[in-house]
């Protein structure tokens, strides 16, 4: 499996004979980074924003997911749960997250929710392995919040999202403050993440693994 993250809180999730996934592809003219140029068999949306929500741009006539409910394409089960609106002052504007189910690795996708979830969400939620996490605030999770996500999720690896990078356009905080709330004082960041199997988890607790954007089109 490779986890490839393009800024904000776009990823691309490959694995060999699963369908591709895009999570909240964005409209650079609003969230920054490059003008996205992707293709995928499935695209999530967490948020009907277009710092979250420009399907346009992905190629491949995928099968969009904009809401909660239970989906399966090319092998992948996907299960949206509609958090608290993040803007208490539209309620229009909702938030899904999102777990990806590939048999024996899952992946939550947290979108833009700014709540820590209910001991009914997390049961709702089981056993998540990679946590896909915003935390520079705005809109989302701020550092404290997200730390304390974090620590009722549990999960084998947290990526960080949607914090103040040179190429964002929005006002969010750096990764810096999230990793000072997690005890840690310096990462090592790579071009993404890959794994092989749910034996290649650290039995150590969680593990932070920070991502560099990918500017490129594929």
């Amino acid at each position: 499996m490779e986890i490839t993250w393009y800024g904000n809180s776009c990823f691309r999730i490959t694995e060999r004979n699963f369908a591709t996934v895009v999570t909240d592809p964005f409209d650079s003219a609003v969230a920054g980074y490059n003008p996205l140029k992707l293709k995928s068999e499935i695209v999530t949306v967490s948020s009907n924003d277009l710092s979250h929500n420009n399907v346009s741009v992905v190629k491949g006539n995928p099968f969009v997911i904009e809401g909660p409910g239970e989906y399966e394409r090319g092998g992948v089960f996907l299960t949206g749960i509609q958090t608290t609106p993040f803007l208490a002052e539209n309620k229009d504007l909702r938030n899904t997250i999102y777990v990806l189910d590939y048999g024996t690795i899952t992946i939550l996708h947290l979108g833009q929710t700014n709540t820590v979830p209910s001991q009914t969400m997390v049961e709702e939620l089981g056993n998540i392995n990679i946590a896909l996490v915003p935390v520079g605030g705005g809109n989302s999770l701020n550092a404290s919040k997200a730390a304390e996500v974090i620590s009722i999720l549990e999960p084998n690896i947290v990526i960080p999202m949607q914090y103040e990078t040179p190429y964002s356009k929005l006002d969010l905080d750096p990764l810096s403050k999230f990793l000072k709330e997690m005890g840690l004082t310096e990462l090592e960041t790579m071009e993404s993440y890959k794994i092989a199997g749910t034996a290649s988890f650290s039995e150590e607790g969680t593990q932070v693994i920070a991502l560099d954007p990918k500017l490129s089109a594929l």
